[in-house]
């Protein structure tokens, strides 16, 4: 994607004036989509034009998006070249596909032809197979090649995310010779900030800042330059990983190198911010078990493709639950015996999910940032159950007066107090343990997360309940008496 106005250019300050007194993004796109509406529903298109000019691309692409699907195509065909093709790749997938419907072909041919090769990819992506097909073929053969390489990378890798427009260097040319490379190639390429020098076979051995080139002396050579020790990572690189060293490094693009160290692209900041926004989605999906689209197209999407996204995980859970009944089924006679039991099932299942849930969050970031590596996965469980132990205790000294009242007993105090501290100390643990046993195997923490925490200590809390009950219900009179405690406090602990 390349850069918006303000980022490797200069702005307008003709186009900038215009939208100083506009308070917020979302005040400039709703302003313009509806003067853009009533301009075109009255065929002002010269006051479009105008209206148009001062807008950012962005802006521009979503208020072209909100409009009604018969206006969007005409007021695209508005827009100058140059920023079409720029709206062009701001646009969400649906509206590219509407608009490659409705644009004549030569019109498509040169909007896919001139964007940049990873948003072509992008949307290749949405499109179907026979589409892409076609608009291959008719690609340039140069725009044809890179688009291809592209294509062939596995999704969701640095070789897919990539793009090949970056400006490369060779040690023997001077500071001067470079400078006229950068000029001459700056407005086709993503980003002129980081340079990159490779050999005559492509390998990449070196990099060079936009500032250090500028401030070298004309007649300097870029090997004496440059910074020999470069980070980059690999064309099969997962996308996280990338954005973690993009992150990590404060760069705004790191090279993509394939197993000979041949330089072949490059990831840029704007194309990792994406990326770190589909994950973080994609998480929080996981975290509420709803199945994930392959965009964040939820509200868009209709009520039968959101049922279907949240039926599945929902009817897992649902199933589970089923345990947890058979659980209290068999324990029966206990709760026959002592009915006031059974109220107090939801306060230890809910606490034993809330705990569980928050070991769960606090793991699972922890796995996303990397920050749980330099305590070690072993010792975050053992630290996680500890938490769970006291805030065990801590929420006794609440629970147990309230339950030996409510209870009219103090075993039934006892019972929920024992099993409080149980349920808190093993929901912890099962909150950290398994997002850790899920990333070792190779999957997705996220999926368990809250719901599968909580339905899993539903079942093993109502069982520790239950049965620590029927063990106290059969065996503390017996106990008080071997023990010699008084016939009196006897008299008193009954259920």
């Amino acid at each position: 994607m390349r850069w918006v106005r303000g980022m490797d250019q200069a702005p307008d300050t003709s186009e900038t004036i215009a939208l100083t007194d506009v308070p917020s993004h979302q005040t400039v796109v709703e302003v313009v989509a509806r003067q853009l509406e009533t301009m075109l529903s009255v065929g002002n298109y010269d006051g479009v034009k105008i209206l148009l000019a001062p807008v950012q691309p962005v802006d521009v692409a979503e208020a072209i998006g909100s409009l009604p699907r018969t206006m969007q195509a005409l007021a695209f065909r508005l827009l100058r070249k140059d920023e079409a093709i720029e709206v062009y790749e701001y646009l969400e997938p649906p509206i590219q596909q509407s608009l490659l419907e409705r644009l004549r072909s030569g019109e498509v041919l040169e909007l896919v032809e001139e964007m940049s090769p990873d948003d072509r990819v992008r949307l290749f992506d949405e499109l179907p197979a026979k589409v892409v097909r076609r608009l291959l073929a008719e690609l340039s053969p140069v725009e044809r090649r890179v688009t291809a390489q592209l294509l062939g990378y596995a999704s969701e890798t640095a070789g897919r995310l990539m793009t090949t427009e970056y400006i490369d260097l060779k040690e023997f040319q001077s500071a001067a010779q470079a400078l006229t490379i950068v000029r001459r190639r700056a407005r086709d390429t993503e980003t002129i900030y980081s340079l990159y020098v490779t050999d005559g076979e492509r390998h990449l051995t070196g990099i060079l800042s936009l500032r250090d080139l500028v401030t070298a002396d004309p007649e300097d050579r870029i090997g004496d330059v440059m910074t020999r020790e470069v980070v980059s990572v690999n064309t099969d690189t997962d996308q996280e990983e990338v954005a973690r060293a993009i992150q990590r490094y404060d760069f705004l693009a790191v090279p993509v190198v394939d197993r000979e160290r041949r330089l072949v692209g490059i990831v840029t900041v704007d194309d990792v911010i994406d990326v770190i926004e589909q994950e973080a989605t994609r998480d929080l999906y996981a975290a509420g078990a709803v199945e994930a689209g392959d965009e964040d197209d939820y509200f868009q999407s209709n009520l039968f493709t959101v049922a279907r996204r949240r039926v599945v995980w929902l009817s897992v859970l649902v199933v589970a639950s089923f345990v947890t009944s058979e659980v209290i089924a068999l324990n029966e006679e206990v709760l026959k015996e002592v009915v006031l039991l059974a109220a107090f099932i939801p306060l230890l299942a809910g606490t034993g999910g809330n705990v569980g849930a928050q070991s769960s969050t606090v793991v699972i970031r922890g796995l996303s940032t990397q920050s749980i590596t330099s305590l070690g996965q072993l010792k975050a469980v053992v630290r996680e159950a500890t938490a769970g132990l006291l805030l065990g205790l801590l929420m006794m000294l609440l629970v147990v007066p309230f339950a030996w009242w409510r209870g009219q007993s103090p075993l039934v105090g006892l019972s929920v107090g024992t099993s409080l501290l149980a349920i808190t100390t093993l929901a912890a643990t099962a909150g950290a343990g398994f997002p850790l046993l899920f990333n070792r195997l190779g999957w997705d923490p996220a999926l368990m997360s809250t719901p599968f925490i909580t339905t899993c200590t539903d079942v093993v809390g109502t069982l520790i309940y239950l049965k620590t009950a029927e063990w106290l219900l059969l065996n503390m009179p017996q106990l008080l008496t071997t023990t010699g405690i008084s016939t009196q406090l006897l008299a008193v602990v009954h259920f």
